[in-house]
Order: C-alpha cells, then structure tokens, then sequence
C-alpha cells in the first residue's frame, strides 16, 4: 500500500473512534485482524512484500500462531482510542485504552509500518519503549535504527515533500520544464502504483515536459487521487499478489498438515521394512534355539557355546549368564517368534501404506494448485474435523456456549474466552467452567439461566434444586500461581439460583 492508500482507510476510521474491541483473529502468521464493535475487522497484514491495512465486513477467525501474536493479542485490549499516520508515510499509529480486570492491561500503542520489504508490526507502551515486534532489525539489517523489545521506537528518517492534500498550484510552478515523474516524486503517500495512476487520469507519460498549461490539469488530478486513490492501471497485479499471499497462508497450514501425515507414514513404512530385512536373523535366533535344545545337555556352563550346526559349520552362540542352555533357547525362539510376526504384519501393512503414501502426494500436488476459494472451504472443513475442546451448545438468544467436561478443558476453555465472555461455575463445588460468548454484548436472562443451568447440572449438586451458581466476565477470572489446571479464583461475581438439571432449549 502506499501512502495515500493508506489515508483513505485512517481517514474513513477515525472520525468513529473511540470504539470498543471485541478481540483478535488470527487468520494466518503474518495477519492480524482487531474486531471493532458495528464497524466490522480492521485487518493489518504485516509480513513483506505486500502489507495491507483494511476495513473488512468479512467474518476473520483464527488463534492466535505465534509469540508476537499472543503478546498482542493479550496486550492489544479495550477500546481503540485512535488512529494516526505519519505524515503520509506508510507508518500507522493506533491506540489502545487498555482493560481493567483483576490484573489491568495498561494502555498501549501499535505501529504498524507497511514499508513493503521491510514492513512491521510492533506493541510500544505509552512512553514509546517497544513491548514486542514481530521481526527486530538489528544494526546489520538497517544502520539508521534498531528495532528490538527494550529500545524506544524510532520512526523512519524524517523526509519533505509536498502534502497533496493541501498542494495548491502554485507550489507546482517550480517543476515547470522538468518531467511528470520528477513531480511524482515529490508527492508525499505517492509511490510507483500511484505516479502510473497520477498518468493515466492525466493523459500524460512520466516522461512529459510539464508546461503552465499542464498545472491546472495535474493540480485537479492529484486533488482527485486524495480523494479516491484507486488504482485503475495496477490494482489487478496487487490485488493478484495479496490473493496469491493469502492462498499461501491458507495452503501452508494444511500442506504442513499432509506433510506430517506424510513423515509419519514413511517413519512406519521404514519400520516395516527392517522388519522384513530382520527375517534372517530370526532364522538365525531359531537355529541356535535348535541347536541348544539338541546339544545343551552337553555344554560346560560359560558366556557362550561353540558348537557345530547341522550343516557342519562351526557356530559362537552367547548365551545369557544365570540361564540353563534350555531357557537360553526358549528366549531365542521367542526372539524369533517376535520378528517373524513382525515381518508377517509388515508384508500385510506395506502395500497399504505405499498407497496412503501416494494418496498424500497426490493430494499434496493438487494443493498446490487450489485457488483461493477451495483452499477456505478445505481449511474450514478441517477445522470441523478436528478435535474440539468442551461442549458446544447454543443459548436462546443464539450466543455460543462452552462447556468443559474436566479439568484441562476447563483450563482451556477459560483461557480462549473472550475477556469480556461470562463465565458460569457452581458455587463451591467442583464442576464444569461454562462460556456463556457474549464478547460484552449484553446477554438476556434467559441465556444467563440457560449456561446457570449447564454450570450446575455438571457438577456435583446435579439433579438438585435451587443450587447457586456464579457468574462473572472473564477477565475477572484468574488461576494462582502453581495452582492445578482448572483451579481458579475470581471477584464481582453475581450469583444466579437455578434447579441442576439440563436446561430444555
């Protein structure tokens, strides 16, 4: 995105801030979208060549992946205050209010830099120190700044250019005589996609002389690119290489999905064929039984036995210390009852497993070539799938409602809530954390007293009447210090008093 770009989505933003947060997705490694409460997901994609910072409509979900994200995700929080440009650089600030709760989040600061190659997300406190940064820039990367947690934020090496938002047409007398593109230049939040755009509205090539009778022209195109900077001539080439890195990031989490399969299979094949390669030494192991159980009754105690096999060859048999030549040969023959049916289930198990193997080539392949669309369809579709953690219901009014069904699960239900979702538990007894995901929406009674319901029935006062059961936001939740998973205290509780049984809708 260039500068301009840019100013159009901070323009369009922040004249309807402050507005609250309702969370964090991440779709991806290098995307974050923040959920703003009726204006839709503010989505920051922050990993070179292409970063992007957009307001989309569009449903986004997705954990959070890597350090960076969930040190955003967890000091990212409460209301977001503001948003600034740089100038029309293509550094963005956006503030944070933070959250109280029983542990406060204090306020914080976002840059986001969308710099192409070198594009960067960092959290900063309100002193500018750097909290975290998603890739730090040491003095070898870049000699004008250092970027890394515990340094205060320096921001791009300051620059002049004209504003176009203010540009009136004198300012533009001076480039009388030298080339469009020389003006271009000196356009701030102007790069090459919007200079070609600044041409083609124009009618004029980069190379063109300007004249005065030029000015009047250029004046009211660049008026026009602040107001609506689209690119007609080069958005299918951008637009095709953020497609082409969002198909990427779909495809790389299901391609390490098969490629996982995949190593496991072929760890198994291997196995499978040791087993048949070993089918000689359970002849071998079989002989020296023989032979023992023929001539053991012959063998001076010892480490080991030479005697002669049936064909006439001299055989060194080791024999176990403490055991008779009889039950040296017992252990041999189950040594080599063992690798025969092993070498019995592999010659069952290898063509199988040879034909998954092709299957996940095969599908590996054709990954590569799925668009956009397929690949969304094929991820949700594996989500499904997958192993989900708790009971999944829905309230009356249609909120989402978890249920942990032990103690892990308790943990890591209460952890993926929202922190402003209400938590329901029975009142001193041992039971289900419920999630009643209402993410600070205001939820009727009859959803309070249908997860009320659910918190009761699993616990140990389940078929009685009138159990208390406490309900408070999950931030006011927390689990102490080497307490057991699922273990936790909480404040500003409300308590609800409902029969324990399962609730009817």
């Amino acid at each position: 995105m260039e500068g301009l770009q840019i100013h159009t989505v901070v323009r369009t933003l922040a004249p309807q801030l402050p507005r609250r947060s309702l969370g964090w997705a991440f779709p991806d490694e290098g995307t974050a979208a923040l959920l703003l409460e009726g204006l839709g997901n503010l989505l920051l994609r922050y990993r070179p060549p292409h970063p992007l910072l957009a307001l989309e409509a569009d449903r986004v979900a997705g954990e959070a992946k890597t350090p960076f994200q969930r040190l955003l995700e967890a000091r990212c929080k409460g209301r977001l205050l503001k948003i600034e440009q740089l100038k029309l650089d293509r550094v963005v600030f956006l503030e944070f209010e933070g959250e109280k709760g029983f542990v406060d989040t204090a306020p914080t600061r976002l840059v986001f830099e969308l710099t192409g190659r070198n594009a960067n997300l960092m959290v900063l406190d309100l002193e500018g120190r750097i909290i975290g940064i998603d890739r730090p820039v040491t003095p070898a990367i870049n000699r004008y700044r250092e970027l890394r947690s515990g340094l205060f934020y320096t921001p791009p090496p300051p620059y002049q250019k004209l504003d176009p938002r203010t540009l009136q047409e004198d300012e533009l007398k001076p480039f009388v005589g030298q080339p469009l593109a020389q003006l271009i230049k000196n356009l701030d939040g102007m790069g090459k996609a919007l200079g070609a755009e600044l041409c083609r509205r124009a009618h004029l090539s980069p190379e063109t002389p300007l004249e005065p009778a030029h000015l009047p022209l250029i004046h009211r195109v660049i008026h026009s690119l602040v107001e609506q900077p689209s690119l007609q001539t080069t958005s299918p080439d951008l637009q095709a290489a953020w497609a082409q890195e969002e198909a990427e990031a779909l495809r790389k989490p299901l391609r390490e999905a098969l490629q996982r399969q995949m190593r496991t299979l072929q760890a198994r094949l291997g196995d499978y064929q040791n087993a048949l390669e070993r089918l000689e030494e359970a002849q071998r192991l079989r002989n020296w039984g023989d032979l023992l159980m023929a001539y053991g009754h012959q063998l001076p105690p010892g480490p080991k036995a030479t005697l002669e096999d049936f064909s006439g060859q001299m055989v060194e048999i080791p024999l176990e210390a403490g055991l008779s030549p009889i039950q040296n040969a017992s252990r041999f023959y189950a040594r080599a009852k063992r690798l025969e049916a092993n070498a019995e289930r592999a010659l069952e198990q290898i063509p199988a497993l040879e034909a998954q193997i092709a299957g996940l080539e095969q599908e590996l392949a054709q990954l590569e070539q799925r668009s956009r669309q397929e690949l969304q369809a094929l991820g949700r579709k594996t989500r499904e799938k997958g192993p989900q953690v708790g009971l999944r219901l829905t309230s009356p009014s249609g909120f989402e409602v978890w249920v942990g069904r032990n103690s892990k699960e308790n943990d890591l239900l209460t952890r993926m809530a929202h922190s402003e979702d209400l938590w329901f538990h029975a009142q001193g007894l041992s039971g289900s954390h419920v999630i009643l995901r209402t993410q600070g929406r205001s939820a009727p009674l009859p959803d309070l007293l249908y997860a009320a319901q659910l918190a009761a029935h699993h616990s140990k006062a389940r078929g009685e009447k009138n159990v208390p059961v406490d309900y408070t936001a999950k931030k006011h939740v927390w689990r102490p210090r080497k307490a057991a998973p699922g273990q936790v205290l909480y404040t500003q509780a409300k308590t609800l008093f409902v029969d324990a049984e399962l609730p009817t809708s």
